[in-house]
């Protein structure tokens, strides 16, 4: 089955622009190789959809390319010189460090139930709507905090912050949660204001992307050579440019707006899901 560059076109963009919002690239991806006519319970089209996530790290890394720099040279600094770790920064690569671990770990060991089972239309509705209600009750949180003036921001990141949204960031395997959905949540109830959590959330997309990425790549070649090499660079290239607008555009957005929009339309697209499947106009997998 060799993919078109019509659909590695779709996929890219829908992986770019879903990636970082709160509403599930996996999800999406998952209804857009249904309807595109791919089997999305196929290992090589599974892979692809983790493959074409290297254009949205791209994109992470060209968009805060000066912030990281500063973070990673700071961490090394910070490694052999006591003085330097007690920089903001220093503290800062920890909790992202700390906060990467636990979805990798959980991930490996459930690879094989995350690429499978999980591969469904019915956990994709389903997941949803549920992890709306945390968004929700994560937002209610926020608001309360900022009322009462108690919220943190960058400079007063802890490594449990990290562990905590490390761990809530592993319910993200599901397809339909959303990894960022999860980050930016857990963020907002530990007290985080909403921006601060919304970079934390891009920045510990990097090693989860980069490391599920190479994974796939390696483990799947052969499968994934079938579908073309050209067609995965498309993918790549679009997943890219639509991935870094959806950051500028989500930084922009949540410097004065809730993330209560994108629980109503999780909802709508759940429920809609849940009735097309329960009628049998669509099948699960």
């Amino acid at each position: 089955m060799e993919l078109t560059y019509l659909q590695a076109v779709v996929l890219g963009v829908v992986e770019g622009l879903t990636e970082f919002l709160p509403i599930s690239s996996t999800g999406h991806l998952t209804i857009a190789e249904h309807l595109l006519g791919l089997p999305v319970d196929d290992k090589a089209v599974t892979a692809y959809t983790a493959i074409i996530q290297i254009g949205a790290i791209a994109a992470t890394f060209i968009y805060f390319a000066r912030k990281i720099g500063r973070l990673v040279a700071a961490w090394v600094k910070g490694l052999s010189d006591n003085a330097s770790r007690e920089s903001h920064d220093y503290r800062l690569a920890w909790v992202v460090i700390v906060g990467s671990i636990p979805v990798g770990l959980v991930g490996f060991a459930l690879k094989d139930v995350i690429s499978g089972p999980l591969r469904s239309l019915w956990v994709v509705a389903a997941a949803l709507v549920l992890w709306s209600a945390v968004i929700w009750w994560a937002e209610r949180r926020h608001d309360a905090l900022e009322a009462s003036g108690t919220q943190r921001g960058e400079g007063d990141l802890t490594l449990r912050d990290g562990l905590v949204i490390g761990l809530v960031q592993c319910f993200s395997l599901v397809p339909g949660v959303s990894r960022s959905g999860a980050t930016i949540s857990a963020g907002l109830v530990r007290g985080i204001n909403r921006v601060t959590a919304t970079e934390l959330s891009f920045f510990m997309a990097i090693p989860a992307l980069t490391a599920a990425g190479l994974f796939e790549l390696l483990d799947a070649w052969d499968d994934l050579k079938v579908l073309g090499a050209g067609q995965m660079l498309v993918g790549i290239v679009v997943a890219f440019v639509t991935a870094y607008a959806s950051i500028a555009w989500l930084l922009r957005f949540v410097a004065t707006n809730s993330l209560r929009p994108f629980v109503w339309y999780r909802v709508a697209l759940g429920i809609i899901l849940a009735v097309a499947l329960g009628a049998g106009w669509i099948s699960a997998t």
